[in-house]
């Protein structure tokens, strides 16, 4: 009987410490339950949060632009916009043709050097005739009229010189004047958005917030979207300016070194 009663007690106790375990467990469960409800609520918002944000940067990038350009007047904005096609189509232009005129004036004059020595003037020139650019051009009509002395070819050298000149410096007065008119346009909008708003209030015969905001808007959007405009324009023309200083001053540069060359093949001779 001693033993069954031991038994029975251990056999109790094991029953209630399990019980109170599993109570425990489901405690646990019970209590993680709403923390991890609450943690994908959290993920959903982020979510979502996150989904909005990237839904307001694609509208940022185009359906905005797309939203103040109508909300500054179109007639006025596309004339902005034509300014800015017209200026970069030229600026591309220029710096293309600049990068092209682009070439190691010391290798040609090396080059030349080495023709003369071999060849003489007409292996100069065919040295010349096969390399782009206008510094080749101008040692071209040089070496062209060697035959006729030294003070001619240097005379040809100067006026051919400033003929390239001419070429590297055609269509920068169009993207002056796009750098001009750009933000002129804007201000005209400015001018006539302000004069909607004077009209809306006169209209009314008070001033309100409401009244007065469209005008202004599309005045400050017009003006704005014209500085942007000769920004853009006016970086592509101090670049094509530095660009044609640089090959000008190579130009000069290499007509004396190509004249003292004609010199020392002139007195070998």
């Amino acid at each position: 009987m001693k033993r069954l009663f031991a038994l029975i007690a251990v056999f109790g106790m094991l029953l209630f410490t399990a019980s109170n375990v599993a109570l425990a467990q489901e405690d646990e469960a019970a209590a993680t339950e709403p923390a991890v409800q609450e943690e994908q609520v959290d993920m959903t918002a982020d979510a979502e949060e996150e989904a909005a944000a990237t839904e307001e940067q694609g509208k940022s990038l185009h359906s905005q632009l797309k939203q103040k350009f109508i909300e500054g007047n179109p007639a006025f904005m596309s004339f902005v916009l034509i300014a800015l096609i017209l200026g970069l189509a030229f600026s591309i232009e220029r710096v293309l043709y600049l990068n092209l005129a682009t070439s190691n004036t010391k290798k040609l004059l090396s080059n030349v050097e080495e023709a003369l020595e071999s060849g003489g003037i007409e292996a100069a020139k065919d040295v010349c005739r096969n390399t782009r650019g206008p510094v080749a051009s101008i040692f071209f009509q040089g070496l062209d009229r060697f035959d006729h002395g030294i003070d001619v070819v240097e005379k040809t050298v100067i006026s051919y010189g400033s003929v390239q000149a001419g070429l590297l410096e055609k269509g920068l007065s169009w993207i002056a004047l796009f750098i001009a008119l750009a933000p002129m346009l804007g201000f005209m909008g400015t001018v006539i958005g302000m004069i909607g708003a004077f009209d809306a209030i006169e209209i009314a015969g008070d001033i309100s917030p409401s009244l007065v905001a469209g005008g202004i808007k599309v005045a400050l959007i017009t003006t704005v979207t014209g500085l942007v405009v000769a920004i853009i324009l006016q970086i592509f023309y101090n670049y094509c300016v530095a660009k044609i200083d640089s090959i000008i001053n190579n130009m000069e540069d290499a007509s004396i070194s190509l004249l003292d060359l004609l010199v020392k093949h002139n007195l070998k001779k």
